[in-house]
């Protein structure tokens, strides 16, 4: 009997840990909204003026095979934009295919795809000069959902009108998929 309390006292003080341990990993992931980056024009961009809104982070270069997605980004920004903010997000780290400032990306982007949506500073996605945002989404221990790493330019990443991740696409996913689009209708 004395053994049979032993083992239940032990099981409950665990699951009390447990379930303490838990609450202290979620109040430890940091908001996407307490991160900073600049915009493409050097201003700062603040993320936090984006809630209430899905937010889709597309890491974008100029000269890729996937650089025409630019036309559907800004097709779902235009479409979805009372519940959407598109993120352009420029990467040089993928075979070298965003290589100009950031005032040649802007010119690039504004005059061969008439891009409105928010484009920030040119950062590193992955590495060790990886920037917070790109921590922040692509580490569980961040986000508090799920670990990947980018793969290629255009990779997309999906957070939700209260800041948590939903889901990230590779370069292959189109901005217009239902895979995206369904999350925000």
């Amino acid at each position: 009997m004395l053994k049979t309390i032993n083992i239940i006292l032990v099981l409950t003080l665990s699951l009390i840990n447990g379930n303490f341990e838990t609450k202290n990993i979620k109040k430890s992931t940091m908001s996407i909204y307490d991160i900073s980056i600049n915009s493409i024009d050097g201003n700062k961009l603040n993320l936090e003026d984006f809630k209430g809104k899905y937010i889709l982070f597309v890491n974008v270069a100029s000269n890729c095979g996937f650089t025409r997605q630019y036309k559907d980004l800004q097709q779902l920004f235009d479409e979805y934009s009372d519940k959407l903010v598109v993120v352009g997000v420029p990467c040089n780290q993928f075979g070298a295919q965003e290589p100009g400032s950031e005032k040649e990306i802007s010119i690039f982007c504004s005059e061969k795809y008439d891009v409105t949506f928010p484009m920030t500073e040119k950062v590193s996605v992955r590495g060790t000069n990886q920037h917070p945002l790109y921590e922040w989404l692509t580490s569980k221990q961040q986000n508090g959902i799920k670990n990947s790493s980018v793969k290629w330019n255009f990779q997309k990443y999906l957070v939700d009108k209260d800041g948590n991740l939903i889901d990230y696409w590779y370069s292959l996913t189109s901005p217009m998929s239902s895979k995206i689009t369904n999350y925000i209708k």
